[in-house]
């Protein structure tokens, strides 16, 4: 007899062994989806048996995460700002600390009904969350892939948030008028030999989505050279950054006449991203 103890011991440690960090509360995360229940119901009803059909979809499951199949990709969908995305192979997994993004928008833009741009929008993640906080702004979102085009759009749908969301590579298809007041964007921006690539989930995401050219600062660059023809006088330019980029994106934002520059912890403390205002 399988009960959700048992089980969920089992995989703990089958997890634990393959290296993965949290896995219990991943164990947990696979058997309250399956189950439809909360976490509060797994150690209230400990002895309850799986049916068999339930460990054979449940065994699946736990040999994907062995294998090294991101969580979420197994999930189908990941929760970002308190809204469940959709999430797919072709975009990045929306994680804890691009909320701190979304933060650093709120501060920062105090407009009632500001005309707002995300640029590599991926799931749609900032966008939406960002429409979800202030549903009087247009909010419009663009991604050079078709595919994170299609999943943005189709999780607007299903969260029922009205906003843009059409295929663009950086500002090329982007319209010069009449200007945004707010620009984000959690651009690519690891560096090609940074040993994270090769480490947890970034293994087997899009590394379109991950590496920022030679250096890790030439999406950033694309991005600055684009402002003046897009971003109002006044209007403010967000980006997420690595936790050892600081320095160099204060100084892109100095050389490109950005003001009120402030660089934004993340949970951890890491300085995650950095903003400025234009003239």
């Amino acid at each position: 007899m399988i009960t959700i103890k048992s089980w969920l011991q089992e995989a703990a440690a089958q997890l634990l062994n393959a290296g993965i960090d949290n896995a219990r509360q991943e164990a947990e995360i696979l058997l309250c989806q399956l189950l439809q229940k909360n976490p509060a119901y797994l150690f209230t009803w400990p002895g309850q048996e799986l049916s068999q059909e339930q460990q054979t979809s449940l065994g699946r499951q736990l040999h994907q995460r062995l294998e090294g199949t991101p969580l979420a990709w197994i999930l189908g969908e990941w929760e970002f700002w308190g809204l469940p995305l959709r999430v797919s192979p072709a975009t990045l997994i929306p994680r804890a600390d691009t909320e701190v993004l979304v933060e650093a928008a709120l501060d920062s833009c105090v407009l009632p009904q500001a005309r707002v741009l995300d640029l590599g929008t991926g799931t749609g993640a900032i966008a939406l969350a960002l429409k979800k906080e202030r549903p009087q702004w247009k909010v419009d979102a663009v991604d050079f892939q078709p595919e994170a085009v299609a999943l943005a759009r189709e999780n607007a749908r299903h969260l029922q948030l009205d906003i843009r969301v059409w295929q663009s590579d950086w500002w090329q298809a982007v319209p010069e008028t009449p200007g945004y007041d707010l620009v984000v964007s959690n651009p690519p921006y690891i560096h090609p030999e940074d040993p994270h690539l090769q480490q947890g989930d970034l293994r087997y995401e899009p590394s379109s989505a991950l590496v920022g050219g030679t250096d890790g600062l030439e999406a950033y660059r694309q991005l600055l050279a684009g402002l003046p023809k897009h971003l109002r006088p006044g209007g403010w330019f967000l980006v997420e950054q690595g936790y050892d980029q600081a320095e160099a994106l204060q100084g892109l934002f100095a050389r490109a006449g950005l003001l009120e520059r402030l660089t934004y912890p993340d949970y951890a403390g890491q300085p995650r991203v950095t903003r400025g205002r234009r003239q």
